[in-house]
C-alpha cells in the first residue's frame, strides 16, 4: 500500500545525516530541533502556533483537554473514520455524537450538523478523510453561531486545501498525525496541534509536558506527549519534499482515473472547493469483498478504510446507535476499497493494479 523504504532511499543521505546529528547532540527530548520544526509546520499550514506531541491520537486528546472537555460533554464527529477520533472523546469521559457522511466525499455532512447540537456540545471534530477537506464554510457558520470550537482532524490531510486555504487553520485547532504511512510520515509515531489562539497554544504546551511550564511545577493536569527531537529532525527533511510528493500523489490519482475511465468503477470524487492530497485512493464496489479476495491472488495490496463504522464498534456501543442509524456511512463501509497510493508508484504498476481490479470485477 505504501513504500516508505523506497521513499527513504531517495533522500537517504539527508535523513541519515539529520539522525546522526541529533544522536551526537545528546538532546533527544524537545529542544531546538522540535521548536524549529514546529515553526516550519505553523508556517506551512498558515497558522501562528504549532505544538508537537507524541502522535496524532495524542494531538486529538490534548486538543480536547485544552478546551476542558470531560464527563457530561458531547463532541460531534463522524462515524466513518479511524477509531482514534472517538477513542479520545471516550477516554476523556465525553460522549461522541455522530453525524452521517456525504456519499461523494465520505466526509461529515454539514447539513445534518445543526440537528444534533445541544447545550452539552463542547466541540465539533470534522475529519478530512482520505486527504480531502470537509466542506468547512457551512460547518463554521453553525459552530460560530452556537459558539462551539472546531477541532480539525487533519491526520490524513496535511497539505489539503479548502477554497485556497490549508486545512488545519480554518477551525479553532487542527490535529496532525505523522504516522509513517502518512503523506508526511515520521520514522515512528509523532503528531502536532496547530492553532491561531495564543492562550490555547500556551495551554497545549503545558499539557504535553505534564501540565507544566517550569520543571516540577504543575499548573494543570497534563500528560507525557512530547515530540522526540529525532522525529522532528527527520520530519524537517521530509517537509521540504512534501509539495513534490503531493504532486506525485495527485498525478498517480490522475493515472488511476484515466485507467478506470469507462469501466463503471466509481473513482474518488474531488470536490470543487478543495485540493485533494490522496492519502488514500479509494474506489467503490458493490461486490467489494469478492474483489478484495481476488486481489490477494494477484498479489495486489489493498485496504478497507473502514470496514466497521464507529457507532457499530463493540468498544463504543454505549453510544446506543444500532445498525441502520447512519445508512450512508454503513453503505460506504460495505463498498470502499483503497488501492496502493504513494510517491513511488509508476504507471506500469498502476496498469497491473487496475487490470487486476477490472478482471476481478468481471469474474
Amino acid at each position: 500500500m505504501v513504500d516508505v523504504v523506497g521513499q527513504y532511499k531517495k533522500i537517504k543521505k539527508e535523513i541519515d545525516d539529520a539522525a546522526l546529528k541529533v544522536i551526537e547532540s545528546g538532546q533527544y527530548i524537545l529542544g531546538k530541533e522540535v521548536s524549529e520544526f514546529e515553526n516550519e509546520i505553523a508556517q506551512y499550514v498558515g497558522v501562528k502556533y504549532a505544538i508537537g506531541c507524541a502522535s496524532g491520537t495524542d494531538a486529538l486528546m490534548v486538543a480536547m483537554m485544552a478546551l476542558g472537555i470531560g464527563p457530561g460533554d458531547e463532541v460531534v464527529t463522524t462515524p466513518f473514520t479511524f477509531a482514534a477520533t472517538t477513542e479520545t472523546i471516550v477516554l476523556l469521559g465525553a460522549k461522541p455524537i455522530y453525524v452521517d457522511i456525504d456519499p461523494a466525499t465520505y466526509n461529515i455532512d454539514p447539513s445534518k450538523m445543526e440537528a444534533v447540537i445541544t447545550k452539552n456540545t463542547k466541540a465539533i471534530i470534522p475529519v478530512h478523510l482520505y486527504g480531502q477537506s470537509v466542506d468547512m464554510d457551512p460547518l463554521v457558520r453553525v459552530a460560530n453561531y452556537r459558539g462551539i470550537p472546531i477541532i480539525e482532524d487533519m491526520c490524513q490531510a496535511i497539505g489539503a486545501e479548502y477554497k485556497g486555504k490549508m486545512v488545519g487553520g480554518i477551525g479553532t485547532m487542527g490535529c496532525i498525525s505523522f504516522f509513517p504511512s502518512k503523506n508526511l510520515g515520521a520514522f515512528g509515531d509523532a503528531g502536532m496541534v496547530v492553532t491561531n489562539d495564543v492562550l490555547l497554544a500556551e495551554k497545549l504546551r503545558m499539557i504535553v509536558v505534564h501540565g507544566s511550564r517550569v520543571r516540577y511545577k504543575h499548573e494543570i493536569i497534563g500528560v507525557n506527549s512530547r515530540l522526540d527531537a529525532l522525529q522532528a529532525a527527520l520530519l524537517h527533511i521530509k517537509l521540504q519534499y512534501l509539495d513534490q510528493w503531493t504532486h506525485a500523489r495527485r498525478s498517480a490519482a490522475s493515472v488511476y482515473n484515466r485507467l478506470f475511465a469507462g469501466s463503471g468503477i466509481e473513482v474518488p470524487f474531488e470536490a470543487s472547493f478543495g485540493k485533494h492530497v490522496y492519502h488514500q485512493y479509494t474506489i467503490r464496489l458493490k461486490n467489494r469483498d469478492k474483489v478484495a479476495h481476488a486481489l490477494i491472488e494477484k498479489k495486489v495490496p489493498y485496504g478497507v478504510y473502514y470496514p466497521i463504522p464507529l457507532h457499530l464498534q463493540e468498544a463504543y456501543s454505549a453510544a446506543g446507535k444500532p445498525k441502520g442509524t447512519f445508512p450512508v456511512t454503513e453503505k460506504a463501509a460495505d463498498e470502499v476499497l483503497s488501492l496502493p497510493m504513494h510517491t513511488e508508484l509508476d504507471e506500469e504498476q498502476q496498469k497491473y493494479i487496475v487490470q487486476s481490479v477490472l478482471e476481478a470485477v468481471k469474474n
